[in-house]
């Protein structure tokens, strides 16, 4: 018969196993952090080569801007360097968006322009370029969309809430003394009086009829035939081609050679010029994922960067955007 194994024996053997897969998950906990910081260091290398280095010598300056439209002064300060940067030899403007307000895409247009006036710019549409991001696109010297890129949705839109409704289901009023009648409207806590919506529709009516200038004057076209592309609708590359909103149709290849032929070496590398903040925050999330994967999310815990994000964003203004009202 085998001899029995005494009790603190097995009792030590249990411990040493025990040890031995803790000893495991330290080191594999610590390979985890060389991997991060291999990439963290392959991120720095691929930004200094390719990223800020890269602006150092000639190059054609690329800048995406997508999301919603609005005055964002750091997206200017950006633009405002690709114009004054004597590297920079032309610039192809990205463009992914579904509008936003109406005075965001007005600077925006306005510094795209100023780039136009000291070297070639090329608006490069995307999945979606309408409403403000269109406006942005006119800034361009030329224009070229994918076939089933979606543009346009010329006009211009004001919406306010109204909540008096829910008001007056819970019982709850509002009383107010103002100095005239038109001073804070329109109001979320009463029907707009026809003074008022007239006010607004004068604004909407006003930067209307300037969005369809603007339109009119970059693309080259009769004010009466801008008049009825501006009715909102959308449209997509081809039909964009067919009534003169986009010039060409194509990517990368037709941004090239329509460079070429405004004088821009064609073996001129394309720098990215988009913002290089979120790096960090991406490796960050990069790692956390990493951790919870290989089950380490009990050596460290870390909150997820998008946890700090807000949700949701509010337009303020006159807007210039497509579906608007949805999600």
């Amino acid at each position: 018969m085998p001899k029995p194994v005494p009790a603190l024996e097995v009792s030590m053997d249990s411990s040493i196993i025990a040890d031995r897969r803790r000893l495991r998950r330290k080191l594999g906990f610590w390979r985890l952090i060389a991997v991060a910081l291999i990439v963290a260091l392959g991120f720095a290398f691929y930004r200094f080569a390719l990223g800020d280095a890269g602006t150092q010598r000639p190059h054609i300056a690329h800048v995406t801007i997508s999301g919603l439209i609005v005055d964002d002064d750091e997206l200017l300060e950006r633009l405002k360097k690709v114009e004054t940067s004597d590297q920079v030899k032309a610039a192809v403007i990205s463009i992914s968006s579904p509008g936003g307000t109406t005075y965001g895409g007005e600077k925006i247009f306005k510094a795209i322009r100023a780039i136009s006036a000291k070297k070639p710019v090329v608006s490069d549409v995307r999945t979606l370029a309408a409403s403000a991001g269109y406006m942005i696109a006119t800034a361009g010297d030329t224009i070229i969309a994918g076939d089933s890129s979606i543009t346009g949705s010329i006009g211009v839109i004001f919406q306010y809430p109204q909540i008096q409704p829910l008001l007056d289901k819970i019982g709850v009023s509002l009383q107010e003394i103002k100095s005239s009648p038109l001073k804070a409207e329109p109001s979320p806590f009463h029907e707009a009086s026809e003074e008022a919506k007239t006010m607004i529709r004068n604004m909407v009516v006003d930067s209307y009829n300037w969005f369809v200038d603007l339109v009119a004057d970059r693309r080259k076209l009769p004010r009466d035939e801008v008049l009825k592309l501006a009715d909102g609708t959308i449209y997509t590359g081809r039909q964009a081609l067919k009534v003169k909103l986009v010039d060409a149709i194509g990517g990368e290849a037709e941004i090239r050679a329509y460079l070429t032929s405004r004088g821009v070496d064609s073996d001129l590398p394309m720098v990215d010029w988009d913002k290089k903040s979120n790096t960090p925050f991406l490796l960050a999330g990069a790692v956390s994922r990493l951790i919870t994967i290989f089950g380490y999310d009990d050596l460290m815990k870390t909150q997820d960067i998008n946890g700090i994000l807000p949700p949701k964003l509010l337009l303020d203004g006159l807007l210039s955007v497509w579906q608007v009202g949805h999600d």
